[in-house]
């Protein structure tokens, strides 16, 4: 015992210095993932090598895989190359040679070729594959029912086509014209963004394709455009004040027959090889300038290049033609400086891929940010998917359980789904956020970070038919004269109320109140809140309804006097008992008038309407349209209350001029208070009430108007009744200013006996 405990220190010694010395040994072994990586080997005349070009950025994405720590330092991911040629049937053939050949293949990196990105997808499901693209797809392939297994770093063509439409609604933009270069992918996004600009309410007015002649498809932007010189506009609002506010937009039209076929807005969908081309056309078709608009929707991540030198075009008038113009195309890079998932911040990637690039001696690819990101995708989703496998294997309740194919499949694609989304549609989670959903930038003038929230950078956009407002105020009289009347009105109170005279101080409050409904009705309506607005719609209606019953009812009781005192064989106590029941008519009339206006506020409240005109040239300026707008106090049963109030005044109104034609000729002994004048006042209020009703009637689809003819009226009655009751008791006054005091009070004290 004593020699065997030396011994045995010595054993745990050497198995202590054997871990030591193979322990990192076994660490640094990392269990390989095969994925095939399909992309064309060999460039096409002309056009730079794609595998070449992306080599760098994942020549890096795989350098740091390494320094990553378990698990996902545990694997290493072995790129099998697969010369795919842009050619679907020899891709689908070495796709399955490969896949005979093994190892056994789980994932598959790359495609850049549309065509055969849409044919491999289609196999995917049946092959027990998923793909991790780093390339742009057209927006046939974002239909995850059909392509589930397709997976993308880059935004599709439909995302683009979303971002144009937001871009659209949220500059009020409603009547485009859409011009594309020919092509598979284009195509596609032609009809992608043609039905999402339907399903926005957006007008597409041309839709041409640009063919060998590419002025020729430019020209029937021109030609449509040529028939109708026109920007639109969405126009003014009416207020009580006669104030209109045009609403500038884009496109109206010298020619009616012609307005539904202009384009000012133009979307162009085509490679930069083709834009110097297309903005030379558009430079010789003087399609260019403040009065246009276009919208480059051509889903590249390059900065904005113009290509080759167009003929017929100097280099000056291209970039004439091309300024202001916007290009929506997909950021790179994340607008945050937060580490990703990969733990660098989009400067470090930069500053490392430049380093990179200069070690391969490489040139830059656009697609050295998606790359990258693809790599960490496709690395992360192998390993945890490996992690589940071993995790189930190891303490599953069989013995030599072992995991399906199927199932394996299913667990990869979950796990590619989540870490897609970790990766691509977070700002923080790596060197480029490039949203599956997200709209591209619109370089040096527009940025997003959502769908739905675009923002602007300090250089702003060019002034195009954007939205606008230019108030125009026509100056109007009505309220000048309303406040002159009301004026004299005060004045003729403040004169008569030393005569002791109550009637003549009912008749100028209701003129009074008639004449502030004017007032009221011309007060500007953009300046005030709704809850203001619909309070002023019920003030309006109670002056003016209370204005004149106050003011009918006085006429008519004295109408009525004058009629009962000189109404032939009538005795001396039956004419005391009419005088005594005149003197209630003014309080009757009120009464109802108000149990009627209390009932129609409680049960349907006014409420402001807002109705919108046709469309009208400006004779100022050939290129607008005005779309008049205007508002009016109105309820939902307002045809019943109006015939409620017209049922019990209008036959008053009958009686009053039936009552002032049997005084006409009864003879008074003093010109100042004449039944004349008295009758004439009661026809001169009934004339314009009717007069009153029946133009609110007839105009009522007019509201301006209306207020014009229903406020003139009722200035007129105000002023007629003031003359023709109040003007000779005024120069009586004044000609009585030599007679004894008090002799024109003991005169009226004597008529009123």
């Amino acid at each position: 015992m004593e020699r065997g405990g030396p011994v045995e220190v010595f054993r745990l010694l050497v198995l202590l210095l054997c871990w030591l010395v193979v322990g990192p040994v076994l660490a640094q072994v990392r269990h390989p993932l095969p994925v095939l990586w399909v992309m064309p080997v060999s460039s096409e005349v002309g056009k730079e090598n794609l595998t070449t070009a992306v080599a760098p950025a994942v020549r890096l994405a795989l350098q740091d895989l390494k320094r990553e720590p378990p698990p996902l330092g545990n694997y290493e991911i072995q790129l099998q190359l697969l010369d795919s040629q842009c050619d679907p049937v020899t891709s689908l053939r070495n796709l399955f040679d490969a896949m005979w050949a093994g190892p056994k293949y789980l994932l598959v990196f790359g495609g850049v070729c549309p065509s055969v990105t849409a044919l491999i997808a289609r196999a995917l499901p049946a092959l027990r594959l998923v793909q991790v693209s780093f390339a742009a797809s057209s927006p046939s392939l974002s239909d995850r029912k059909r392509y589930g297994n397709l997976f993308s770093t880059v935004p599709s063509g439909r995302a683009l086509n979303q971002a144009t439409v937001k871009l659209l609604q949220h500059l009020k933009w409603s009547r485009v014209g859409v011009i594309t270069q020919e092509g598979a992918g284009l195509s596609e996004m032609k009809k992608d963004v043609i039905a999402q600009l339907l399903d926005a309410d957006l007008q597409v007015v041309s839709t041409p394709s640009l063919s060998e002649d590419v002025c020729a498809s430019v020209r029937k932007m021109k030609v449509l455009h040529g028939l109708s010189q026109s920007k639109q506009k969405v126009g003014p609002r009416f207020t009580g004040t006669l104030r209109w506010n045009l609403h500038q937009a884009t496109g109206s039209t010298l020619h009616r027959h012609d307005e539904d076929r202009d384009v000012r807005i133009i979307i162009g969908q085509f490679e930069e090889d083709s834009a110097a081309e297309v903005f030379c056309c558009a430079y010789r078709l003087n399609l260019f300038g403040a009065r246009y608009q276009w919208i480059i929707a051509d889903g590249g991540v390059a900065g904005w290049r113009l290509g080759r030198p167009a003929a017929g075009c100097t280099a000056h008038s291209v970039l004439l033609a091309a300024d202001g113009s916007i290009r929506l195309q997909i950021r790179q890079l994340s607008h945050t400086n937060a580490p990703g998932v990969s733990g660098r911040t989009p400067q470090d990637y930069q500053d490392s891929y430049r380093r990179q690039l200069i070690q391969d001696g490489s040139k830059v690819s656009p697609l050295h940010t998606f790359a990258y990101d693809a790599v960490w995708v496709a690395a992360r989703a192998l390993s945890q998917v490996m992690e589940a496998v071993k995790h189930r294997e190891k303490y599953s309740a069989q013995r030599d359980a072992s995991v399906s194919g199927d199932q394996v499949h299913k667990m990869l694609l979950e796990a590619v789904k989540k870490t897609q989304s970790r990766t691509s549609q977070r700002p923080d989670s790596g060197p480029r956020a490039a949203a599956a959903c997200r709209p591209p930038a619109v370089q040096h003038r527009l940025s997003s970070s959502g769908c739905d929230h675009p923002h602007y950078s300090d250089r702003p956009l060019p002034r195009r038919p954007l939205p606008g407002t230019l108030v125009q105020l026509l100056q109007i009289r009505l309220t000048h004269r309303t406040g002159s009347a009301m004026l004299a009105g005060l004045l003729l109170l403040r004169l008569l109320t030393s005569s002791g005279d109550s009637q003549d101080k009912l008749l100028l409050l209701g003129i009074l109140l008639s004449s502030s409904s004017v007032l009221i009705s011309g007060l500007d309506g953009a300046s005030l809140s709704n809850w203001t607005s619909e309070v002023l719609c019920s003030v309006r209606l109670w002056t003016l309804s209370v204005g004149h019953t106050v003011g009918f009812a006085v006429l008519f009781n004295r109408t009525w006097r004058i009629y009962s005192v000189h109404s032939v064989r009538v005795k001396q106590q039956q004419q005391q008992s009419r005088l005594q029941r005149s003197g209630c008519v003014v309080f009757w009339m009120f009464l109802l008038d108000v149990f009627v206006l209390t009932s129609w506020q409680i049960l349907d409240p006014l409420r402001r309407v807002v109705l919108q005109h046709d469309l009208e040239s400006d004779p100022a300026d050939p290129d607008v349209k005005v779309r008049l707008s205007s508002e009016h106090c109105s309820s939902t049963n307002m045809e019943l209350w109006l015939t409620a109030v017209y049922g019990y005044k209008v036959p008053l109104l009958g009686l009053g001029c039936f009552v002032a034609w049997n005084i006409w000729t009864v003879q008074d002994d003093h010109p100042a208070v004449g039944s004349k004048h008295l009758a004439l006042s009661m026809f001169a209020v009934a004339v314009f009430s009717v007069s009153g009703v029946s133009a609110s009637l007839l105009t009522s689809n007019n509201p301006p108007v209306q207020f014009c003819l229903s406020s003139i009226l009722i200035l007129s009655c105000n002023i007629c009744t003031l003359s023709w009751l109040f003007g000779p008791k005024q120069l009586h006054v004044q000609a009585m200013e030599g007679r004894p005091p008090g002799s024109f009070q003991l005169w009226l004290q004597k008529k009123r006996v």
